[in-house]
């Protein structure tokens, strides 16, 4: 059987063509590396030096293996540069979920901050809700997912990566959107409201009831996704309450307006605030060496606040 050391030995003579100068190279006797020069032979069922007691030179089924060689060698050299790169996670192919809203101002900047900072990781990207996300890092299919909460502690971790404001999505002609100041839940009294779905769309579907527990609006429709609940009030089917990101949909005829939840300063005044959060997600006990190189990636970005934020 060939042998890597057979390999260098014939590399040697044959660069040196001389068995002393190669043994020296080597660190070896010239015994030993004659021996393995036979050996190598022997397996090649060829031969690939001519040698007498004064020269050495290279046949021709020695050059045309002295070129194998370097590409055999080559590629032993670069398979040992790839498991270094994958053992400190700088290297390999991350599978990401994300949601339809998330992509609005996150996805872009934590993929450019991402190839800036881990060059050597490719992202192949799957657009899926939060319990798709769930489902898809338990089957092994995403090794990561931008999700919204709630999830399963039991199964995965997880990390905050966005907060932004929940706020007022209006259509432009509607009394809300004259008003000079931000809405509380008190201003949506009968008034027509876009809601979600308590099971497909259950966190935003949960923040909206929150904020509007002690109004009595009139739920209009329950929608998946919140860029169909945008659509419906650009159509003047009612207002809906979106995290801020919403903005950037560009949808027309809309107007977005600040909510305040008078839970705030110690005076008593309302402030608005950023209960709108996205995670990542992993399973719990999986985390890789390249995903350690990522989520580290992600806790070095600024992505507190707002959109813009993320581009600090």
């Amino acid at each position: 059987m060939m042998t890597l050391d057979q390999v260098r030995a014939f590399v040697a003579v044959a660069e040196e063509l001389h068995f002393g100068r190669a043994a020296e190279r080597l660190r070896m006797t010239q015994p030993p590396l004659s021996r393995q020069i036979q050996k190598l032979e022997r397996t090649v069922g060829a031969t690939l030096l001519d040698r007498d007691n004064r020269r050495v030179s290279l046949t021709e089924a020695g050059r045309a293996f002295l070129n194998e060689s370097y590409r055999l060698l080559a590629l032993v050299d670069s398979a040992g540069d790839v498991a270094r790169r994958v053992d400190r996670g700088a290297t390999g192919t991350l599978r990401l979920g994300f949601t339809a809203v998330s992509a609005i101002g996150v996805l872009g900047p934590l993929l450019a901050e991402l190839d800036r900072g881990l060059p050597g990781i490719d992202v192949i990207l799957h657009e899926r809700v939060t319990a798709a996300q769930a489902e898809g890092i338990r089957r092994g299919e995403l090794d990561l997912g931008l999700a919204r909460p709630p999830f399963d502690t039991q199964d995965f971790e997880s990390r905050v990566v966005f907060r932004e404001a929940l706020c007022a999505a209006v259509p432009v002609d509607h009394p809300l959107a004259t008003l000079d100041r931000p809405l509380t839940a008190g201003d949506f009294e009968r008034v027509p409201v876009i809601s979600y779905n308590p099971v497909q769309s259950r966190y935003f579907h949960e923040l909206s009831v929150r904020f509007l527990t002690n109004a009595h609006p009139r739920v209009e429709q329950e929608v998946h996704q919140i860029l169909t609940a945008v659509l419906l009030v650009a159509a003047g089917r009612g207002c809906a309450l979106v995290p801020a990101s919403a903005r950037m949909l560009g949808v027309r005829d809309v107007a977005y307006k600040e909510l305040v939840d008078g839970g705030g300063d110690p005076d008593g005044s309302e402030r608005p605030g950023h209960p709108v959060e996205l995670h990542a997600i992993w399973a719990r006990g999986r985390r890789s060496p390249m995903l350690r190189q990522v989520l580290a990636q992600i806790a070095r970005m600024s992505l507190e606040g707002s959109p813009s934020a993320l581009t600090r």
